[in-house]
């Protein structure tokens, strides 16, 4: 046997892959420099081909690594809904707009908009991940980017409904440039927040009651030592920035990064208000989520809230922090090139450690997935392959450079599926991207629900018919990675790609060209199922020139056509319900494009009088009508 059989062999017992199948179907030799360097962030010696026999020797197969689901092993699936099918709108919480949040959107907020959804027949509200980022550094905002996946982030807290925030007085009053905004100021609201809530807290502290200092000692004692241990984090992080050290840990004196050291012992005797007042906005948050699910339930959804898990965390957080043995820190995830990302996307996300993850039996993962679906009817797991197998990128590679890393999938299933059964919530996988063969029969079996987005789902040239997208499965329009439906029709989002420079070697004209044949052949679709607006016939046909704004009729059929699928779940997206043009996030960019930040272009209290609403919530009922 060659050396170079003997590194594919020591690959493959630790659960690496040294090729694979791209999204065009072409095999992908991974290079041999490539796969040593991942091997060496896993702490399994490779740099030598005498390092790869010694590792021969001790490394023993990845265990549950079969794609296959386990026998009995199934998520929930209410009743109702093994032959039934329901609807539901997505939103981004921060986005939320109303006339009295303080310039990003809150739980309140949220409520709100589960009852404005309730009322117009929606069964669920999806919303993005609420992980907990840097209360330290509110400019960082992605939601898939967490500082921790077990906790919540306060941002999302509505200060006015805290008790005693009539106390606040003028505090209440917020700028109208902060508050009014299309795009949201992290670095001006987050201060501002963070001292109202430090206000409200010294005064739970004086005038707490019984029942409610009773309330928190039992949160604080139920979360135990991960709950300790993020608030001790969070007020390290704080006192850090003051001190000019950096929000994340990375940066700290290396006394302060082992959470079990001397230095960090007396920073938490000395600073316990600090921490207890961290412990405590994770008190808060989960209150006021629980009660947005509370209002949701109330208003009529039979599902209620339907939260997100994040593929990752932070490198530099709280999570990997606390438990640095769970990732591996010499290697970040990303995803492949693909026809729109030439260079591959890299996340910068820190992959969990497969052994570590079995070490741990599993806790880290269950912990997560029970923090999010303990106020939740369902769950998106974001890049959902991630179960079985993760894009490892080496420190000191490109995201071109990538290798697939296999996980304990059986056993993360299994853990999956009993969290889902416990809390009685739906899962539903995020399946985009490169698909492993088998994967998705493997999710059908386990009763995860499949994830379906209209603008994905062709047969070479041509959409697919409603009629042939799979049943156990959620359906959509767009995500908050893509387009948003308005400006798929008028080709923002190409120019959007253009402008950051992620089309690569791709023409715009060419590109331009091709999104109005896509246009017609969408057309085409609407005419085949009864649906074509008349004033859309010459348009598909070539006579007319598309109108530049998207038909009002036209996004109502085409929302009637992806609620005729057989999926037992359909969403709609506030950004399509509200006409936005410009979208959510751009995988691939940084400063070129405000991801994260941009506010819904109507508040909450008006979204239900909007006339686009109004006609495609309609046309949800009357696709999908709530029986029972």
């Amino acid at each position: 046997m060659s050396a170079r059989d003997d590194l594919h062999k020591l690959a493959a017992r630790a659960g690496l892959d040294h090729d694979f199948v791209s999204m065009t179907g072409d095999k992908v030799k991974v290079s041999d420099d490539a796969v040593r360097a991942v091997l060496g962030a896993m702490g399994i010696a490779a740099a030598t081909d005498a390092d790869v026999a010694t590792s021969l020797a001790i490394v023993s197969p990845m265990k549950d690594a079969a794609l296959e689901a386990p026998p009995g092993v199934s998520c929930h699936v209410p009743g109702w809904l093994d032959h039934g099918r329901c609807w539901g709108v997505t939103c981004q919480v921060y986005s939320l707009r109303s006339a009295r949040n303080w310039g990003i959107g809150d739980f309140e907020d949220l409520g709100l908009m589960a009852e404005t959804s309730a009322a117009a027949g929606a069964d669920f509200l999806g919303v993005n991940p609420l992980h907990a980022l840097f209360m330290a550094a509110p400019d960082r905002c992605s939601p898939f980017f967490p500082s921790s996946r077990q906790f919540l982030n306060p941002l999302y807290i509505a200060v006015d409904k805290v008790s005693g925030a009539e106390a606040l007085g003028d505090a209440l009053d917020i700028p109208e440039e902060i508050r009014g905004g299309d795009l949201i100021d992290y670095a001006a609201v987050g201060p501002i927040k963070r001292k109202a809530l430090g206000f409200l807290f010294r005064l739970f502290q004086d005038r707490a009651s019984e029942a409610e200092a009773a309330a928190f000692a039992g949160f604080v004692a139920e979360r135990g030592r991960s709950l300790y241990l993020h608030a001790l984090f969070e007020a390290l992080s704080e006192e850090m920035v003051e001190r000019g050290q950096g929000a994340t840990w990375h940066n700290w004196p290396d006394v302060y990064r082992d959470p079990g050291s001397e230095a960090v012992r007396s920073f938490a005797s000395n600073h316990a208000d600090s921490v207890t007042f961290h412990s405590w906005l994770q008190w808060l948050a989960d209150g006021q989520l629980a009660g947005a699910q509370a209002r949701a339930l109330a208003a009529g959804m039979r599902i209620g809230l339907y939260l997100d898990l994040a593929v990752g965390v932070a490198p530099d957080g709280s999570d990997t922090w606390a438990d640095p043995d769970l990732v591996v820190p010499g290697a970040r995830i990303g995803a492949p090139p693909d026809y729109f990302n030439a260079a591959g996307q890299d996340w910068g996300l820190a992959p969990l450690s497969p052994s570590g993850l079995a070490g741990h039996d599993f806790k880290p993962y269950r912990q997560a997935l029970d923090t999010v679906l303990r106020h939740a009817g369902a769950l998106r797991i974001d890049h959902a392959m991630g179960l079985y197998r993760l894009y490892w990128i080496a420190r000191d590679f490109t995201a071109a450079d990538g290798v697939y890393v296999h996980y304990p999938f059986q056993a993360m299933l299994r853990t999956l599926a009993d969290v889902s059964r416990h809390r009685r919530t739906i899962v539903i996988g995020e399946d985009l991207g490169v698909v492993p063969t088998g994967f998705r029969e493997a999710m059908r079996a386990a009763e995860m629900q499949s994830y379906r987005v209209l603008f994905f789902e062709k047969r070479e040239d041509f959409f697919i018919p409603p009629e042939d997208y799979p049943r156990e499965a959620m359906a959509c329009l767009t995500i908050h990675d893509l387009h948003t439906l308005a400006g798929w029709w008028r080709g923002r989002d190409l120019e959007v790609l253009d402008a950051a420079g992620v089309l690569q070697a791709h023409n715009l004209d060419q590109l331009f060209e091709q999104r109005g044949h896509e246009r017609r052949r969408l057309l085409g679709l609407l005419a085949d199922k009864g649906l074509l607006p008349e004033t859309m016939r010459a348009v598909m046909h070539d006579d007319a020139e598309a109108p530049v704004e998207l038909p009002s009729e036209v996004a109502v059929a085409l929302h009637r056509l992806v609620a005729r699928t057989p999926c037992r779940l359909v969403t709609v997206a506030a950004e399509d319900v509200t006409g936005m043009v410009e979208q959510v996030n751009v995988p691939g960019t940084t400063v070129e494009h405000p991801n994260w930040q941009r506010k819904l272009p109507v508040t909450v209290e008006d979204i239900a009088g909007l006339p686009l609403f109004g006609a495609i919530t309609a046309a949800m009922r009357a696709e999908r009508p709530a029986i029972g």
